[in-house]
């Protein structure tokens, strides 16, 4: 099995005291437009090799990193979406922190499920992204990449959104209808923006879903639905950082990533889940 941060770790650091539980999730079930979801797991953790121990001036991995064996992805989407909610919800519950690798952003409906109901308490949601995904279905799926944060909100999730460009018009409905908090990548890009303060009444336990097309394809086309116009490497981890001061990380994925044979996507991947890490501390 490979193992995330496998030529850096030492044998304790990689044992069940581990703060940090890595999950594969290879799940392409929904995806509507480009593929490769399902080996995007693996990728991130293969490149993941390559990174440095020190990020932002910590070291994440001297607190352990655990990485466990891929979710079953074969079935209905709602038994996944249980045996994804069982990893996650186990680690809360042992107090470590669920790191996600994906596959389809349907997934984290199930991630995300699993950390509240561990948790028992409210739980925000910072969603880096191209898409809102408020969509109540889509192609007849309610469990659609698309609809994966419209099941979320539903549940009593608080929702910020950061990066999206592309958007229909149920979604904006959506977004009015639930009270979402959003700023979108054309106000976020052309303004330089790199610090947004969350409403004060959104919860201190946050969630951070990382879709990788959020990032601008000149920064990341290996995704499905590269849509021009995106955050900047830089700029999507400062909205992040920023947006969890004060707060506490307690659970995180990146998805839609989907391998196209050139290693410089797959360690950026693995970069970011490993800065994600960092932002934990």
């Amino acid at each position: 099995m490979t193992i995330f941060l496998d030529s850096e770790l030492t044998r304790a650091e990689r044992g069940t005291g581990a703060r940090f539980r890595v999950i594969p999730v290879p799940l392409e079930r929904t995806v509507s437009y480009g593929v490769g979801t399902a080996t995007g797991p693996e990728a991130i953790i293969a490149a993941s090799n390559e990174l440095e121990r020190i990020c932002l001036g910590k070291e994440p991995c001297a607190m352990g990193i655990l990485t466990e064996l891929p979710v079953e992805c074969e079935g209905p989407l709602p038994e996944i979406m249980a045996r994804i909610a069982a990893r996650t919800g186990a680690a809360i519950s042992d107090g470590k922190i669920p790191v996600t690798l994906g596959g389809e952003h349907s997934l984290s409906y199930g991630a995300v499920m699993g950390v509240a109901r561990a948790l028992g308490r409210p739980l925000g949601l910072i969603q880096i992204d191209a898409h809102a995904d408020l969509r109540i279905s889509y192609h007849g799926e309610p469990h659609s990449h698309a609809s994966v944060m419209h099941l979320l909100t539903d549940q009593g999730i608080r929702l910020a959104q950061f990066g999206v460009r592309a958007i229909c018009q149920e979604e904006i409905d959506n977004r009015a209808a639930k009270g979402i908090f959003f700023r979108d990548a054309e106000d976020l890009v052309t303004g330089g923006v790199h610090a947004v303060d969350l409403p004060e009444d959104f919860p201190q336990d946050v969630y951070v879903s990382f879709d990788v097309d959020g990032l601008d394809p000149a920064v990341m086309p290996a995704t499905g639905t590269p849509v021009p116009g995106g955050l900047g490497y830089y700029q999507a981890l400062h909205l992040v950082e920023h947006a969890l001061k004060g707060r506490r990380c307690v659970g995180f994925d990146v998805v839609e990533f989907a391998p196209d044979g050139k290693q410089a996507w797959d360690f950026t991947a693995a970069q970011i889940a490993y800065r994600l890490m960092a932002a934990c501390l």
